[in-house]
């Protein structure tokens, strides 16, 4: 596993969503507007905007202010759907992370079996 697997619900799930759950996850209590969040998430606008019904009809986003003509959200934390995604979420990142630690400590050993020096 690379160190850059270790990246939440996209580690599991594929698809657009998932991006935009974990892009929304990992920068919870920040707004963003529709645009930042497709960017953000790695996302086409319209992709976002395809999915975004779906969002709002589980109460996964909510809108918290407009500047100007652009309305800005964020990750609804009080829905009973984004706790249990979050607590996923970690457990994702911690199991990965774990994977990534165990990878590094057998090429360590290898490498010193070796007769190689090891700098970590």
């Amino acid at each position: 596993m690379k160190k850059e697997d270790v990246s939440g619900l996209t580690g599991l799930f594929s698809g657009s969503i998932a991006n935009i759950l974990d892009f929304l996850l990992i920068h919870k209590g920040f707004d963003y507007s529709k645009t930042e969040i497709a960017e953000n998430a790695g996302v086409g606008y319209k992709t976002l905007f395809d999915n975004w019904d779906k969002l709002e009809r589980y109460g996964l986003v909510k809108e918290t202010r407009t500047i100007g003509r652009a309305t800005l959200y964020t990750i609804n934390l009080d829905s009973p759907i984004v706790k249990a995604l979050k607590k996923l979420q970690q457990e994702i990142m911690f199991y990965d992370a774990e994977i990534v630690a165990q990878e590094q400590t057998e090429k360590v050993v290898i490498l010193e079996m070796k007769g190689e020096k090891v700098k970590v």
